[in-house]
């Protein structure tokens, strides 16, 4: 059984992306020209502030160096963390996603904008605003219902905090 080189280093690196308190979300090698790009993407339950993906990316670089797992030749590493609008693929991603907006596609072909409030095993309970002034509804939707969905950046979105005062 082959395994491709993204594969690979997810298994070298999960581990210790794992150690420092962080979820491997994402890896991707790229061309950009003759050099090559390994980008990472890790998170957690209370975000990855900057000290903490400076900290994974010198410890990522240190095991990459003694390794051959990037094989012969340059190559860049570039950790970050998911951006404001970031897919929501896992059900960890949808319950660090309670009170956001999300956009969903859904297996109907229907699109849906609305307030994340309860995650479970099975799905979602969403409150969709409401049109011309009529309150939001709630809604529900199991995950097999949903094809894609995507958290919306909110400009004018409420902080915890200010909701709780």
């Amino acid at each position: 059984m082959s395994t491709t080189q993204s594969e690979r280093l997810r298994e070298l690196l999960e581990p210790l992306v794992a150690s420092q308190g962080l979820d491997l979300e994402e890896i991707a090698v790229d061309s950009v020209g003759r050099k090559r790009v390994l980008r990472v993407v890790v998170d957690s339950e209370d975000g990855a502030d900057l000290d903490r993906v400076a900290d994974v990316s010198r410890a990522l670089s240190a095991k990459l160096d003694e390794t051959d797992a990037m094989g012969e030749g340059e190559y860049t590493l570039e950790v970050g963390t998911p951006g404001a609008e970031r897919l929501l693929t896992e059900h960890r991603h949808y319950a660090r996603a309670l009170g956001r907006l999300a956009k969903f596609q859904l297996a109907d072909g229907a699109e849906l904008v609305a307030r994340i409030v309860q995650v479970d095993d099975e799905g979602l309970d969403l409150e969709v605003p409401g049109v011309k002034g009529r309150r939001p509804t709630t809604r529900r939707l199991g995950f097999p219902d949903v094809v894609r969905a995507r958290v919306q950046v909110e400009f004018n979105r409420k902080d915890k905090k200010e909701e709780e005062a």
